[in-house]
């Protein structure tokens, strides 16, 4: 009987051992800030236990290694980057907690700017958590913005990795930077600033290829997604954006440069007011091309330029003028099974380059019309080649045929 109720005794404790640990129990895989020495305050800085956790997350032997941000706590964070290349296939970046960046522009003096939290060459990462992370930018958007971080999360080369669950509010400039990424995932990110704070981006893609945003509510005082340079296979589906400056393709070429911009897809999405719908933007200055693009199934709320191609962008018009001897080429670009309405009278304007015209435009099922009440719309086509089909307000293309 003794023996049995030794049995007993230890199952009971291996049962406590395994099942009742709270969430920042220490286990081989969890590395928690707060055993780190993070104090979770939200007013003194946490950024050492941070980065102390990471490291020992990054270097463990364990095949799936978490870095824990608690739930329920808030942290405060100066400028870090997270580096990799890390041990395991896999690391998960769990932020279950609220992350704060130094509210005060003074108390960025001495730090770099240009980023605040950076993650560069780590593969196979999760960031995910249902947190926040808070960049806290309301003191910065009165300044100039030569002198605001830049960003509030950076992905810097990272490959087949992921951001989801998580929201992301009041960056200083953007609030997700991916650059140099292949095969990299945005899922279920809900991004917040006013409408009226600058370059506050919700999404910005550069240099990267295989890109897939899904399921996200962004509003923002700047593009809610933003496609850069040297970029390929693009997915964005089930997003909606407001306020902000819609889903946009450039500005590009803005150097001379030569941009290389291909495949990209955007569909089942709603812009809530926005300054823009579907844009594509590209200097006049520039070279190479964008092609391939996909806008359906968009749905407009009172936008101001539902769809638009400014392939004439500049901000010094007679000088840029005299430089336009070339241009970025545009090309298979199809708009389909677009709906809504436009808060001012022209819904459609290609404003195409005279020198490198667009061509191979399609317009599908295309029905805008105007937030007052038997306003007119108009759709306005320069250097614009392609076909239409069933559009609304009236067809402008170029060589085009209308059913």
């Amino acid at each position: 009987m003794q023996d049995a109720f030794g049995v007993l005794v230890l199952l009971f404790a291996l049962f406590s051992v395994t099942f009742g640990c709270s969430n920042v129990c220490k286990t081989e895989d969890h590395f928690n800030v707060e055993d780190y020495g993070a104090r979770s305050d939200g007013h003194i800085d946490d950024s050492k236990a941070f980065l102390e956790a990471w490291n020992a997350a990054c270097g463990a032997s364990t095949p799936y290694p978490k870095v824990i941000i608690p739930a329920e706590k808030t942290f405060l964070v100066n400028p870090l980057i997270f580096r990799g290349p890390c041990h395991a296939p896999r690391i998960n970046f769990m932020i279950s907690g609220r992350i704060v960046a130094p509210k005060s522009p003074s108390l960025w003096n001495e730090r770099d700017a240009s980023e605040w939290l950076g993650f560069k060459d780590v593969n196979g990462l999760i960031v995910d958590g249902f947190g926040t992370v808070d960049g806290q930018g309301n003191g910065w958007w009165d300044q100039s913005c030569r002198y605001h971080p830049q960003l509030a999360l950076k992905f810097l080369s990272c490959n087949e990795s992921s951001i989801g669950n998580l929201n992301l509010i009041n960056s200083a400039q953007t609030h997700i930077l991916v650059t140099g990424c292949n095969n990299f995932k945005v899922n279920n990110v809900y991004i917040e600033s006013p409408g009226n704070s600058p370059n506050t981006d919700g999404i910005h893609i550069h240099s990267s290829r295989n890109v897939v945003i899904t399921n996200s509510k962004i509003g923002c005082g700047d593009d809610c997604i933003s496609i850069g340079d040297h970029i390929s296979n693009i997915q964005i589906t089930n997003v909606e954006c407001g306020p902000g400056h819609g889903i946009s393709i450039g500005s590009l070429g803005r150097s001379g440069n030569h941009v290389q911009v291909e495949n990209i897809r955007v569909s089942h999405a709603f812009f809530n007011g926005t300054t823009n719908g579907a844009r594509i933007k590209t200097w006049q200055v520039g070279r190479g091309y964008v092609r391939d693009v996909i806008f359906e199934n968009l749905i407009f709320n009172s936008v101001k330029n539902p769809i638009i191609i400014d392939q004439n962008y500049c901000d010094i018009r007679d000088a840029c003028k005299e430089l336009a001897k070339s241009g970025v080429g545009i090309s298979n670009v199809i708009y389909k099974e677009i709906s809504g309405t436009s808060s001012t009278g022209v819904a459609i304007n290609l404003n195409c380059s005279r020198s490198v015209p667009c061509v191979g435009i399609s317009m599908e099922s295309i029905e805008l019309s105007s937030t007052k009440g038997g306003g007119k719309l108009t759709a306005n086509c320069r250097s614009a080649h392609g076909k239409e089909i069933h559009v609304i307000p009236n067809p402008c293309l170029l060589h085009s045929t209308s059913l």
